[in-house]
């Protein structure tokens, strides 16, 4: 998960830019609200509640774990006046909370916690270390956990650090590991990154949510079978060590031969491609935990999982079926608006509410609050929406929650189809690569209309579709809901794995030239010969935590000659895009409305307000342009246009 600790106080959260525009945010969440009510849970004015875990007890008091080492147990947490009490405290950071037989469970830092109320008081008075492991007091060293199997048996997971890089700087770092009630340790899995959300479906696999970043070239979820690698190489240091369930070591993963992961792991067995990816941007940006749907209370969707995304403070929905014996699957948009990051979800005693646990310490947050404890619940009005997208040997087989208007739902220009994949390399995140228009050839609505198939020109395995059948109505004549849908193709139903000619690995690698050094006449990157005795002023920029750069207003002569470097310490991506005064907001939205085709643009749309800009750089990169301050004095504005960065990510360019 993307945190930071502070160290006397939390960090300030800045509205860090919407999905989309604010209008349309407001007018999508209240579209959402008619079908899925949020509301606030009060916490007293004294509690930093900062949601690290949630839990229930066995007598319907919500147990709270937070960032600040507090467990919380709150009675009522449904009513208008729920009772807190202090149950425990003084903990290292527990970002997890589980309770099984009148005893609650949490992962701290370095050691998985029992938790017991021996005299019945409300306050746990025994505090059992049922296994630790080693931690190099990395910032980034974060632990999650425990999730309970139905045998006692717990899962844990272990953050990589960070040191420019995700690093396994302490044992089993990277790996998700089993450990018993009576604390023996079994490794399971390994090549995790940020692993905070894991669960299980209904058939009891195990599923965990990883965030972008280095190796990981967009959010995903993937299913996890003792032995398996996920890709990143870091945890496979401890590969040798007693236990493991994986031969690989680092040496034996490079990222030189263009490959994504799905083509790489057709070579390398031990290596698990992603059942369902959540593209940058478009589905969030930091994903964290995961829910079963698991009754009938939230709408047609049981057996579906809820994910959510701690930076766009919004829930997804997943849909995942077997083709060949491997999982894939489809991500749909579900509920935005939270208040604060999603960290944790869970089910009321009821199952009729989903209680979302929040924080935005360290990492800023579309929600706007520090912390939060909000409600979920389903208002019982039906949307219409695609409740499934299935996997054909020729397109796709979507079901609906409602009849579709035939007219508009057998007319193929009201549906587009895309497919593009993610590069698997070292780099932190990946553009979308080979992407490509698919034609639809044929579209046949079910007889009982809740149904259409799509036939299209060409399918491939090992990509991503964007299917969009936004011009589909229902009976009623109204809209979709949500009305774009990502299918992970792992497999092609029918089609033996390795047939497809997708395997073209150097189309991938030509594909990104374009992406790491956008070519554009606003973007020079040569000093000008013109420029004989070099530039007037030199300007250095870089970002700083909170999602801002270090400098907020930065004074230059009108006309003159202008160095700007732009470094980029931090671990995540960046930009900088100087527009005309008053254009940001815009250009800030036509940067989102790029869509797929952002990050190839570096999130520069063209338009006239754009001046000057940088490429998109990464963690530890630097980019260097020259341009001529205006001519015309005036305030501009300097911004980064990635996707969520643009409200705080800004500074005033003063031309005098």
């Amino acid at each position: 998960m993307k945190f930071k600790n502070t160290t006397s106080h939390i960090l300030l959260v800045l509205l860090i830019g919407l999905s989309v525009s604010v209008q349309a945010q407001t007018d999508i969440q209240k579209k959402e609200a008619a079908h899925f009510s949020i509301s606030k849970v009060p916490i007293p004015a004294d509690i930093v509640l900062e949601v690290g875990g949630l839990a229930f007890d066995g007598n319907g008091k919500l147990g709270v774990s937070t960032r600040r080492g507090d467990i919380w147990l709150i009675e009522n947490p449904s009513g208008s006046n729920p009772i807190f009490k202090k149950y425990a405290t003084g903990l290292h950071e527990p970002l997890g909370l589980a309770f099984r037989d009148g005893i609650f469970y949490t992962a701290q830092r370095g050691e998985l916690t029992r938790l017991s109320d021996l005299n019945k008081d409300g306050r746990a008075d025994r505090y059992e270390t049922i296994y630790s492991w080693p931690l190099a007091a990395n910032y980034h060293e974060y632990s999650y956990g425990p999730l309970i199997l139905p045998n006692g048996d717990m899962i844990v997971t272990l953050n990589l650090g960070w040191v420019g890089r995700g690093a396994s700087l302490s044992k089993w770092h990277g790996w998700m590991v089993k450990i018993t009630p009576d604390g023996k340790m079994t490794p399971i899995a390994v090549g995790m990154r940020s692993p905070a959300g894991f669960n299980v479906n209904a058939e009891g696999d195990i599923f965990y949510a990883e965030n972008q970043g280095d190796w990981v070239g967009s959010g995903r979820m993937t299913h996890i079978e003792s032995g398996d690698f996920v890709g990143h190489p870091e945890g496979l240091k401890w590969s040798g060590e007693k236990g493991s369930p994986v031969s690989l070591k680092m040496e034996d993963i490079v990222d030189t031969l263009g490959y994504t992961l799905h083509e790489y792991a057709q070579i390398v067995p031990e290596m698990k491609a992603p059942s369902v990816w959540f593209p940058h941007t478009l589905m969030g940006i930091s994903t964290s935990d995961i829910l079963l749907i698991d009754n009938d209370n939230f709408g047609p969707f049981k057996n579906q999982f809820l994910v959510g995304d701690q930076g766009h403070s919004k829930i997804m929905r997943v849909y995942q079926e077997k083709v060949n014996g491997q999982y894939q699957g489809v991500c749909f948009p579900f509920r935005e608006g939270f208040s604060s990051g999603i960290l944790r979800m869970q089910w009321s005693p009821k199952r009729d509410i989903i209680y979302v646990g929040m924080t935005s310490r360290g990492w800023s947050s579309t929600g706007q609050d520090n912390f939060g404890l909000e409600k979920l619940q389903y208002t019982g009005k039906l949307p219409f929406e695609m409740k499934t997208i299935r996997a054909l040997e020729d397109g796709f087989s979507i079901e609906f929650t409602e009849k579709v208007d035939v007219a508009t739902a057998s007319n193929p220009s009201n549906y587009s189809v895309q497919d593009f994949t993610y590069l698997y390399h070292h780099n932190y995140g990946s553009p979308v690569t080979d992407l490509q228009k698919r034609n639809i050839t044929s579209v046949e609505v079910s007889a009982d209309q809740l149904r259409v198939k799509l036939v299209i020109d060409q399918i491939r395995d090992g990509y991503i579709y964007e299917v969009k059948p936004a011009g589909v109505k229902n009976s009623k004549g109204e809209t979709l809901l949500h009305n774009t849908g990502y299918y992970t193709m792992n497999n092609v139903p029918g089609r033996v794995r390795g047939s497809d000619e997708s395997a073209d690995h150097s189309r991938h690698t030509a594909s990104t030239a374009g992406t790491t050094n956008v070519t554009s006449s606003k973007r020079v990157v040569e000093m000008p010969a013109s420029w004989t005795n070099g530039p007037d002023q030199t300007v250095v920029l870089e970002p700083v935590p909170g999602l801002k750069f270090d400098q907020s207003e930065i004074t230059v002569k009108a006309g003159s000659k202008i160095k700007m470097e732009f470094n980029n310490p931090d671990d995540m991506l960046h930009n900088v895009v100087i527009v005309k005064p008053g254009a940001a907001d815009k250009i800030a939205q036509l940067a989102i409305d790029l869509g797929l085709e952002g990050q190839n643009k570096a999130y520069v749309p063209d338009a006239e307000e754009v001046l000057y800009h940088t490429k998109l750089i990464g963690p530890g990169e630097k980019d260097v342009i020259y341009f001529e301050a205006p001519t015309a004095p005036g305030r501009y504005t300097y911004v980064c246009t990635f996707p969520g960065h643009a409200a705080s990510m800004r500074g005033v360019l003063i031309v005098e």
